[in-house]
């Protein structure tokens, strides 16, 4: 199993040289990713934006968003040119991972209605993809630029309904849990598979999973005052979350071995704070 690592985009208070400092020492370290994760209505750095950054100063890195929130980017052609932007510039490290999202504040800031957004997902992920496999647009042409990777960047979808596993097969190269216990992960992974097999998709799906860590003397105290502001509009569920946060370098060995034992195929490891030393104290809690 691969083991990536968030890059800190919505910690608050990060600056963007750190961003930049976070993504060499993260590629340095040998991590297989750097992920993101990202709301609108938050103090925190667009996601396609902050991995563009990254892009720029790393050159064997994968560049996940993990995920981005799709329906909020309503002009599904501008997104597809983004992706395909980013895919080319990075060398074809992109990997666009895409979630319905679930803030009503997200979408009241968009001017977007909840209602039919399973829908317009599904029509916004074809047309990029029909864009990206280089389909004339008959006014204007192809919309470029061309991809390092035949088909468009790789995608992966997150969700955990059955609309969401059907997605994957029908229209994804994979999928990833946002959040949750690898117990959860192997149940819901079985119905990724069993929709990839519905659809006669060949081989398997890639499948990835999230988790939160903090590490070092004020771990505790870390994890809890980031996720529990974060995650704030889920009240009590908020509480749960913080909870799970990987506070020890056992807990951190624990979580990839059950994560690998659930077949995860890649681990993004998400910090709860941008410190330079919780990359260093993660790769330590690797080996």
């Amino acid at each position: 199993m691969d083991v990536g690592i968030g890059l800190p985009n919505t910690v608050p208070g990060t600056e963007p040289s750190r961003l930049l400092d976070w993504a060499r020492q993260a590629e340095g370290a040998g991590f297989s990713t750097l992920g993101t994760i990202g709301r609108l209505v938050y103090q925190g750095y667009e996601e396609l934006i902050a991995l563009t950054a990254a892009a720029a100063v790393t050159s064997r890195i994968r560049l996940t968003t993990s995920v981005l929130l799709a329906p909020l980017y309503a002009n599904a052609a501008l997104l597809a040119k983004q992706a395909a932007s980013l895919e080319r510039i990075s060398a074809g490290r992109f990997v666009l991972g895409v979630g319905l999202g679930g803030r009503d504040d997200d979408f009241a800031a968009s001017g977007l209605s909840t209602k039919g957004r399973g829908r317009r997902f599904e029509e916004q992920l074809r047309e990029m993809k029909d864009i990206w496999s280089g389909e004339e647009r008959g006014f204007a042409g192809a919309i470029g630029p061309r991809t390092v990777r035949d088909g468009g960047p790789e995608l992966i979808l997150g969700g955990t309904t059955a609309a969401s596993f059907r997605r994957v097969a029908e229209l994804g190269d994979g999928w990833i849990m946002g959040g949750g216990t690898p117990e959860m992960f192997a149940q819901a992974a079985a119905g990724v598979d069993a929709a990839w097999a519905d659809a006669k998709r060949p081989g398997t799906a890639r499948k990835l999973s999230l988790a939160y860590f903090a590490l070092g003397p004020d771990a505790r105290a870390q994890a809890d005052s980031y996720l529990l502001d974060y995650y704030g509009f889920l009240g009590d569920v908020a509480g749960q979350v913080a909870a799970s946060a990987a506070v020890t370098p056992d807990m951190v060995r624990a979580y990839v071995a059950a994560f690998e034992a659930a077949g995860c195929d890649e681990l993004i490891l998400v910090p709860t704070g941008s410190g330079l030393d919780q990359i260093e104290l993660l790769a330590e809690a690797m080996t």
